[in-house]
């Protein structure tokens, strides 16, 4: 079943706690070298049928209006991606 892939992170001029709650805890289990970390979310729509420019369109307009909040969030990605299938 084919699928559309829609990431969402925080605004760049957006606290977040929880990546900096990872970042912190990322040097005390022994793993260095990372500055900053960002938490997001990533949505996995599967798509009855083929993917058309329309499922796509519908994907996008989910993404800004549904999976993300636009006053905090950005959308990043609207991707489709191989299920291995074909």
């Amino acid at each position: 079943m084919p699928r559309i892939v829609v990431d969402v992170m925080p605004k760049p001029e957006i606290l977040d706690p929880q990546g900096k709650a990872i970042a912190g805890a990322l040097p005390r289990i022994g793993l260095n070298g990372f500055s900053e970390v960002r938490q997001g979310k990533r949505f996995e729509l599967a798509v009855d049928g083929d993917i058309t420019d329309e499922v796509l369109e519908q994907a996008r307009t989910a993404a800004t209006t549904l999976l993300s909040n636009p006053v905090i969030e950005d959308v990043t990605r609207v991707e489709v991606i191989d299920d291995g299938s074909a």
